[in-house]
Protein backbone atom coordinates (compact mmCIF):
# COMPACT_ATOMS: atom_id res chain seq x y z
CA UNK A 1 0.00 0.00 0.00
CA UNK A 2 1.31 3.44 -0.87
CA UNK A 3 0.05 7.00 -0.93
CA UNK A 4 0.97 10.26 -2.59
CA UNK A 5 0.49 13.31 -0.40
CA UNK A 6 1.22 17.00 -0.76
CA UNK A 7 3.12 19.11 1.74
CA UNK A 8 4.50 22.57 1.09
CA UNK A 9 3.80 22.53 -2.69
CA UNK A 10 5.73 19.25 -3.06
CA UNK A 11 4.39 15.75 -3.57
CA UNK A 12 5.77 12.67 -1.82
CA UNK A 13 5.19 8.97 -2.59
CA UNK A 14 5.36 6.99 0.65
CA UNK A 15 4.75 3.53 2.05
CA UNK A 16 4.32 2.50 5.67
CA UNK A 17 7.72 2.40 7.37
CA UNK A 18 9.41 4.84 4.97
CA UNK A 19 11.19 8.00 6.12
CA UNK A 20 10.62 11.33 4.38
CA UNK A 21 12.16 14.79 4.82
CA UNK A 22 9.46 17.47 4.74
CA UNK A 23 9.32 21.22 5.37
CA UNK A 24 10.02 22.54 8.86
CA UNK A 25 7.23 23.08 11.37
CA UNK A 26 7.16 23.68 15.10
CA UNK A 27 6.87 20.17 16.47
CA UNK A 28 8.69 18.10 19.08
CA UNK A 29 10.84 15.00 18.55
CA UNK A 30 8.74 11.81 18.77
CA UNK A 31 5.45 13.64 18.27
CA UNK A 32 2.83 12.28 15.86
CA UNK A 33 1.91 14.20 12.73
CA UNK A 34 -1.18 13.85 10.55
CA UNK A 35 -0.93 14.72 6.84
CA UNK A 36 -4.38 15.20 5.29
CA UNK A 37 -3.65 16.29 1.72
CA UNK A 38 -3.65 12.81 0.16
CA UNK A 39 -3.77 12.90 -3.65
CA UNK A 40 -3.65 9.16 -4.41
CA UNK A 41 -4.08 6.00 -2.37
CA UNK A 42 -3.19 2.57 -3.75
CA UNK A 43 -3.54 -0.78 -2.02
CA UNK A 44 -2.41 -3.21 -4.71
CA UNK A 45 -5.67 -3.92 -6.53
CA UNK A 46 -7.62 -0.86 -5.44
CA UNK A 47 -6.54 2.68 -6.38
CA UNK A 48 -8.28 5.85 -5.20
CA UNK A 49 -7.45 9.01 -7.12
CA UNK A 50 -8.46 12.31 -5.56
CA UNK A 51 -10.14 15.17 -7.37
CA UNK A 52 -8.08 16.98 -6.09
CA UNK A 53 -7.90 15.14 -2.71
CA UNK A 54 -9.00 11.71 -1.54
CA UNK A 55 -11.79 12.42 0.95
CA UNK A 56 -11.05 11.22 4.48
CA UNK A 57 -7.68 9.66 3.67
CA UNK A 58 -4.70 10.58 5.80
CA UNK A 59 -1.09 9.66 6.39
CA UNK A 60 0.16 9.35 9.98
CA UNK A 61 3.82 9.98 10.72
CA UNK A 62 6.16 10.30 13.69
CA UNK A 63 8.96 12.88 13.94
CA UNK A 64 12.36 11.19 13.90
CA UNK A 65 14.97 13.92 13.34
CA UNK A 66 15.62 17.56 12.48
CA UNK A 67 18.33 17.41 9.79
CA UNK A 68 20.17 20.61 8.90
CA UNK A 69 22.43 21.04 5.91
CA UNK A 70 24.52 24.17 5.54
CA UNK A 71 25.08 25.33 1.98
CA UNK A 72 27.93 27.65 1.13
CA UNK A 73 27.88 30.05 -1.82
CA UNK A 74 31.17 31.60 -2.82
CA UNK A 75 31.79 34.11 -5.59
CA UNK A 76 35.36 34.76 -6.59
CA UNK A 77 36.88 37.03 -9.22
CA UNK A 78 40.57 37.49 -9.62
CA UNK A 79 40.58 41.06 -8.42
CA UNK A 80 41.53 42.48 -5.08
CA UNK A 81 38.71 42.32 -2.49
CA UNK A 82 36.19 40.69 -4.80
CA UNK A 83 35.37 37.59 -2.77
CA UNK A 84 31.93 36.94 -1.35
CA UNK A 85 31.05 34.07 0.97
CA UNK A 86 27.51 33.39 2.14
CA UNK A 87 26.06 30.48 4.06
CA UNK A 88 22.48 29.27 4.53
CA UNK A 89 21.00 26.57 6.74
CA UNK A 90 17.56 25.28 5.74
CA UNK A 91 15.63 23.55 8.56
CA UNK A 92 13.70 20.36 7.75
CA UNK A 93 11.81 17.63 9.62
CA UNK A 94 12.47 13.92 9.00
CA UNK A 95 9.38 11.80 9.67
CA UNK A 96 8.72 8.07 9.63
CA UNK A 97 5.42 7.03 8.08
CA UNK A 98 3.57 4.81 10.54
CA UNK A 99 0.12 4.33 8.95
CA UNK A 100 -1.74 5.08 5.74
CA UNK A 101 -5.47 5.24 6.41
CA UNK A 102 -8.50 5.29 4.13
CA UNK A 103 -11.70 7.19 4.93
CA UNK A 104 -13.32 5.91 8.11
CA UNK A 105 -10.32 3.89 9.32
CA UNK A 106 -8.78 4.59 12.72
CA UNK A 107 -5.14 4.25 13.65
CA UNK A 108 -4.24 1.52 16.13
CA UNK A 109 -3.26 2.90 19.50
CA UNK A 110 0.44 3.35 20.22
CA UNK A 111 1.77 0.94 22.85
CA UNK A 112 2.24 2.57 26.24
CA UNK A 113 5.88 3.26 27.10
CA UNK A 114 6.83 1.43 30.29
Amino acid sequence: MYAIFEDGSRQYRVEAGATVVIDHRDIELGQRLELNKVLLLSSGTDTLIGRPLVEGARVLAEVVDFPRVKTITQKFRRRKASRRLKGHTQPHVRVKITHILKAGETAPEAPAAS
